[in-house]
């Protein structure tokens, strides 16, 4: 970095002193058009200097880059991490650490109430066909969900594939029946977050639209385009006024079985036994670190992920390469010398996956302090090969930011960065957006990401090290970008 603001600094004197010594000559005849192709030149000047320091950036991370090991250690050494476990607590303090070890300006924690759910011992659900054949049903039940109260629920099952199928069949076909919802993601979307959030509803709220029906239970196919034996959990929400019923994600695998058994066998019944509960809430944390603005500390900017995870597999993709990417850019700083001209902080939000309450209370905690955030960026989508950023916020800063991206494209197609769109930022940035700031969210290949998911399968051994690392390096070069060109926050 240095070498780079000598370079700069040389080049700005040179043309100076060249402006000078020309506007002597001919007498200060042409004045302006001097400073026009000065404020040019230096302006071309500028862009090649963000370049050299960009790719310095990528360099640094490919060549000594600690987000890999970083993610291994989380993985290996702390596991999954739900909020209220052991594991959450085990997180908080092995991300305190590598702050610390990094020598910041500041590391804090900052304490809030979460839920406190706990999956039990006992996950059981069964096909039984014609009362002699028992076959066992891949399953994963999902977050706040209620157990079955000691014993196996034991009901014929009703396949429903849409919410206007459920209200037609209504209380005289559905009371006291298991309710498989299988609705598929739709395949031909190119983006697979957009298939998600066609059926993942049927997780969300199948419960509360099935016990409004009086039945016994829920089983919801697992929200993926992707047919395999892994059941995806996630949370659940009840609706008040509404009786309490279990309710478990099934495998895609097990769901295209199970749709084809009913149709054979009419009648078919599902025994289900679960011993999960809710247990009040737990004392959580938010883990934050930061470097300190050289020239408008008061700004700030903020770069993170969620460090919580649900109870299955170790929360690799979902969301530890987030945290990793998001700390990676603080460390890449420390490594390159480089002083941020606005505050770069660091969140590692808690609570992301059945609550949101870390980020509720880090919003709140701003707004109270009165702290200007000028830009958030969220990478919560897995470690998979960057494509670029999605810019969200409100209007007038989500245009300006958008335009900032479209200038700097250049900047970052070496890198094969393309995608520069208006789009979504993140689950817990979003919580700041009344207050201002541009939110950016981290967009890599989304092709993998919902093979990983929520199940047993997001561990390690499915990060590629390389990509993970392309994915700190492009967060930092668009940190590196507005603290030094900053956004004007209209609040």
């Amino acid at each position: 970095m240095a070498k780079v603001l000598h370079l700069i600094l040389g080049r700005v004197a040179f043309r100076l002193n060249l402006i000078y010594s020309i506007m002597l000559k001919y007498k200060v005849l042409s004045v302006s058009l001097f400073v026009f192709s000065f404020l040019i030149s230096t302006q071309s000047l500028a862009q090649k200097s963000d370049s050299i320091v960009i790719r310095e950036i990528f360099d640094m991370e490919l060549t000594q880059g600690k987000s890999y090991s970083n993610l291994y250690d989380l993985c290996t050494k702390v596991g999954n991490r739900l909020s209220g476990s052991e594991g959450a607590k085990k997180a908080v303090q092995w991300a305190k650490q590598v702050m610390d070890d990094m020598d910041l300006d500041t590391v804090y924690l900052q304490a809030f109430e979460a839920p406190n759910w706990k999956r039990g011992t006992i996950e059981n659900a069964f096909l039984l066909n014609d009362g002699s054949e028992k076959i066992p049903l891949t399953i994963s039940a999902l977050g706040h969900s209620v157990g079955t109260n000691g014993k196996p629920i034991i009901a014929e099952v009703i396949e429903i594939k849409s919410w206007e199928e459920m209200d037609e069949l209504g209380d005289e076909k559905l009371k006291g029946k298991i309710v498989f919802l299988n609705r598929p993601g739709d395949p031909k979307y190119i983006d697979t977050f957009h298939s998600y959030g066609g059926c993942v509803d049927q997780r969300v709220w199948g419960a509360s639209r099935a016990g409004k029906y009086g039945a016994l239970a829920v089983i919801a196919r697992s929200a993926t385009v992707t047919v395999h034996g892994f059941a995806h959990t996630g949370v659940m929400v009840y609706e008040d006024g509404i009786e309490k019923i279990p309710a478990v994600a099934i495998s895609t695998e097990h769901a295209e079985f199970l749709s084809n058994s009913i149709n054979k066998n009419k009648g078919a019944k599902i025994s289900l036994e679960l011993n999960c509960e809710m247990q009040g809430t737990a004392i959580e944390h938010n883990v934050i670190g930061e470097i300190r603005g050289s020239k408008y500390p008061e700004e700030i900017i903020v770069v993170g992920g969620h460090l919580d995870s649900w109870d299955v597999g170790q929360g690799a993709h979902d969301d530890g390469a987030g945290c990793v990417h998001s700390m990676e850019v603080l460390q890449l700083f420390k490594m390159m010398n480089y002083r941020p001209d606005r505050t770069v902080r660091c969140v590692l939000w808690m609570n992301e996956e059945n609550g949101v309450k870390g980020a509720i209370k880090y919003a709140e905690v701003a707004k109270e302090k009165g702290e200007k955030h000028i830009a958030a960026i969220e990478s919560d989508r897995g470690g998979f090969t960057p494509r670029g950023f999605d810019v969200a916020g409100e209007d007038a800063v989500k245009e300006q930011a958008y335009k900032k991206l479209q200038e700097w494209k250049e900047l970052f197609k070496p890198y094969k960065l393309h995608h520069f769109e208006y789009g979504y930022g993140g689950v817990d940035i979003n919580k700041l957006k009344d207050q201002g700031p541009a939110l950016f969210g981290f967009v890599p290949d989304s092709q993998r990401y919902f093979d990983h998911h929520h199940t047993h399968n997001d561990n390690i051994e499915g990060v590629n090290k390389r990509e993970l690392e392309m994915g700190s390096a492009s967060i930092a070069s668009l940190v590196y970008l507005l603290s030094e060109y900053g956004m004007t926050v209209p609040f």
